[in-house]
């Protein structure tokens, strides 16, 4: 079939038909990109879908025309890529779509609000676009600065919740619920506030990247003031600084392994830096080093590090 030309269903389907309307199931969706069938299967698979035939309509007219741009890349881009984004993808949507059709359902059942869950859905698919095509151009930008780079130089951070698994045993869901959704959203403001990125959520722990040591450093210090009040139990924090690769929206290297070694190996309501940071901001007013012992941890028999703290009469410590 020639680039350009319309598929057999574009050409039956009566004019100003929605483009939006599903209308491929999804063999008929196969069938017109002309994709090999042990592949297709791979990729269905990869994007989390069972793998068997339905006479579902699943796909649109503009769904064929975006896949019909990732089937012909199959001579430039390889399979694998394309499994591993499919996966990356797969796994997102599917951890997003089960945690927003509890959320929808739960706003349904209000009677005061006045929209249907499909209602509801479908702006939520539109806020979703808006919010992705934000993000897309954020990141983009933000790979041209590095374009040239075959690693990025970052500070990866964690953050996690002491006593995570006897906590989850003492309190009930709804409060575990409450407690990790306020851990969450609250150190994701803090690391996003002055520049910071978070990679990922893992339960009761966040993965955060900085470029810039001394706002990593503020970050870390704003974390630990989230323990003040009630609402979450004493947390500890890890940084590391170094290269990286970027992948997929994750960052993997050294730098994440000795980042997540100083978070097991800080006390509560601590902090701990490598070498690296601690040079880069030793000199600013804001901040106390104060050194330990090298640590012995898996990977890792001499590991240096210091305890950051808000100097006691620096502006952090107010």
């Amino acid at each position: 079939m020639p680039e350009d030309s319309p598929s057999r269903t574009e050409r039956n389907q009566p004019p100003g038909s929605n483009p939006n309307q599903p209308r491929y199931t999804r063999d008929e969706l196969i069938a017109e990109l002309g994709i090999d069938p042990k592949f297709a299967e791979k990729a269905w698979n990869a994007f989390g879908f069972v793998r068997r035939s339905t006479d579902d309509k699943v796909a649109t007219e503009n769904d064929l025309n975006a896949l019909r741009m990732f089937a012909r890349s199959s001579e430039s881009m390889p399979e694998s890529t394309q499994i591993a984004m499919a996966r990356a993808i797969g796994q997102t949507m599917s951890r997003l779509a089960d945690w927003e059709a509890d959320q929808l359902r739960d706003i349904a059942d209000d009677p005061d609000v006045p929209w249907t869950v499909e209602q509801m859905s479908a702006a939520l698919g539109q806020v979703q676009q808006l919010i992705w095509r934000r993000h897309m151009a954020i990141a983009l930008e933000r790979h041209r600065e590095h374009a040239a780079d075959e690693e990025v130089d970052l500070i990866v951070g964690f953050a996690d919740i002491v006593g995570y698994t006897s906590l989850s045993r003492r309190i009930d869901l709804h409060d575990l619920e409450a407690l990790l959704g306020s851990f969450e959203d609250d150190t994701f403001d803090v690391v996003v506030e002055p520049g910071g990125r978070v990679i990922k959520t893992l339960g009761d722990a966040v993965m955060f990247t900085f470029e810039d040591a001394h706002d990593a450093a503020e970050a870390a210090i704003r974390i630990h003031e989230l323990s003040d009040g009630d609402r979450l139990p004493p947390l500890r924090v890890g940084l590391a600084r170094g290269p990286v690769l970027q992948r997929f929206g994750d960052v993997f290297g050294e730098p994440v392994n000795i980042a997540s070694r100083l978070t097991s190996s800080a006390r509560p309501g601590s902090t701990l830096v490598d070498d690296s940071i601690a040079e880069q901001i030793g000199a600013d007013d804001r901040f106390y080093l104060k050194s330990i012992p090298t640590l012995r941890v898996r990977g890792y028999k001499y590991l240096k590090a210091r305890v950051l703290e808000p100097h006691k009469r620096g502006p952090l410590a107010e």
